[in-house]
């Protein structure tokens, strides 16, 4: 009975660390640019996208498709550095419990 009420302390004390951190990784931001800095994106550690710069000179009418191109190059990247920013973090926290946290 011991061992039980020693792993629901862990547990408990690890929700309160989880917590924490997902609160930490929300306020936490990553940038990833494209097309040589003239669009970039930034995203939080949560997951979402906190800001989207584009330089005036990259924006040109007549080639619509490659603004396209950089802001979703962007986006996916700084998204990405997001996702792998929080895994960190969270393989951190779950280390020598034996827990594989899922991709985020």
């Amino acid at each position: 009975m011991v061992n039980v009420m020693k792993m629901m302390k862990q547990a408990a004390s690890m929700q309160k660390n989880l917590e924490a951190l997902q609160a930490e990784l929300a306020d936490r931001s990553v940038e990833f640019s494209s097309g040589g800095g003239m669009v970039t994106a930034v995203a939080r550690g949560d997951g979402t996208l906190a800001g989207l710069r584009i330089n005036p000179q990259v924006v040109d009418p007549a080639d619509v498709e490659m603004l396209q191109d950089l802001v979703l190059a962007a986006v996916d990247g700084a998204l990405k550095a997001a996702r792998e920013m929080a895994a960190a973090e969270m393989s951190k926290l779950t280390a020598g419990m034996g827990l594989g946290m899922p991709p985020m």
